[in-house]
């Protein structure tokens, strides 16, 4: 058995059930990432859209989460197959994903990220831009994206006070979403925080979906 399969039972065996895991195939080769699928893997997140794109013609039967910063005029590259957006950071950028899902008849699921780490430069909505997103009229013109919930990076630290307080705001803030503006619309039911060294926390605090990358293929060795 590989690394790779042994790190994803591991991970399934650490994590309840119902906690979704997405594979992090940044800098992956496709043999490793058909690796993982043999153990069963179904969900996989990239970063940058050009390395999705070249990935997905190879494996164009797993289901591909677009997990990093996302230009406006990248989303026509990603549109036609990605299953999820994660990282929706602005009104503008939603649509143009709806505009481009629509091309292809398509609707993809978003989730709104929230900046709540102490970095400055990581990216994401504010508290009160969240807000303003979901007042704004034309959102609900918008038919081909469904928005699913809210993603959210942690404070790159070793102290795990910080990190529980960011998730736990992060999780206090779906909820609040969730009920007043999504009170019934079941599809409104994802949180996904917590990466390789903070996911045992963010699982704690409520995380439905976990963004795993070294803790599955190892440490990346950048070209």
């Amino acid at each position: 058995m590989s690394c790779i399969v042994e790190n994803i039972h591991r991970l399934r065996d650490a994590v309840p059930p119902e906690v979704k895991l997405v594979a992090v195939g940044k800098t992956r080769s496709v043999e490793e990432i058909r690796e993982a699928v043999s153990a069963g893997q179904i969900l996989f997140g990239e970063n940058k859209a050009q390395e999705l794109v070249a990935k997905y013609a190879h494996l164009p039967a797993v289901a591909w989460h677009f997990i990093g910063h996302l230009q406006t005029n990248k989303v026509r590259h990603i549109a036609p197959f990605v299953q999820m957006i994660q990282t929706v950071d602005s009104f503008r950028l939603l649509e143009e994903i709806s505009h481009q899902a629509q091309k292809h008849n398509r609707t993809i699921d978003c989730l709104l990220q929230i900046h709540i780490a102490r970095e400055e430069q990581k990216f994401g909505l504010s508290e009160d831009e969240v807000f303003g997103l979901l007042e704004t009229p034309g959102l609900k013109d918008l038919n081909h994206v469904r928005i699913c919930g809210l993603m959210g990076i942690a404070t790159n630290t070793v102290d795990e006070t910080v990190i529980r307080t960011e998730f736990r705001m992060l999780a206090d803030m779906f909820k609040q979403i969730r009920q007043q503006y999504f009170p019934a619309e079941g599809s409104f039911c994802e949180l996904s925080m917590g990466m390789s060294d903070d996911y045992r926390i963010a699982v704690e605090e409520g995380s439905t979906m976990i963004r795993i990358g070294s803790g599955i293929f190892g440490e990346r060795t950048y070209r």
